[in-house]
């Protein structure tokens, strides 16, 4: 019998570009856009991106774990952006766009760490790795212009 879906959650910087990425994996079933990791309920992306309300700017994705591992998904999470980075990525400032692994289980936090670790060991940074590893909390669906934004503007 299949297994079911499973969902993982990236906070890596502004939100387009990442689900864009992950969208066109294989084993990768369906992405949406949002808000993690802060404490205002119900936020918009006006009061996130005015800070104070602590969520980041989080991708979910949702996974056949027959077809693609959580471990695979991290090494594209580590490889689409700078973990390195404190409250930003690229021209992107603000503690919305902090690098975060949002962990469903116990099994992903441990694979988290894991593979954290490898990387600060690998010497692929100078930097140490800035990324947080903390339980998933609400997600927070982001307003649908924001969702498969790249598609979007691809599609015009």
């Amino acid at each position: 019998m299949k297994d079911q879906l499973q969902i993982a959650s990236f906070a890596l910087g502004c939100f387009w570009h990442p689900e864009m990425i992950f969208s066109k994996v294989l084993g990768v079933k369906d992405t949406a856009v949002g808000y993690m990791g802060g404490s205002a309920d119900s936020p918009t992306y006006e009061m996130v991106c005015g800070g104070g309300t602590g969520h980041a700017e989080t991708l979910q994705v949702q996974y056949d774990p027959q077809e693609i591992s959580y471990q695979e998904l991290l090494k594209i999470f580590w490889d689409s952006h700078d973990p390195t980075q404190v409250n930003r990525q690229g021209p992107d400032v603000g503690e919305q766009y902090r690098s975060v692994i949002f962990y469903h289980t116990p099994e992903q936090k441990d694979l988290a760490e894991q593979s954290k670790k490898t990387l600060a060991e690998s010497g692929k940074y100078s930097k140490p790795i800035a990324t947080g590893i903390i339980a998933a909390d609400k997600f927070y669906r982001a307003e649908e212009y924001h969702q498969r934004y790249m598609d979007k503007l691809e599609a015009h």
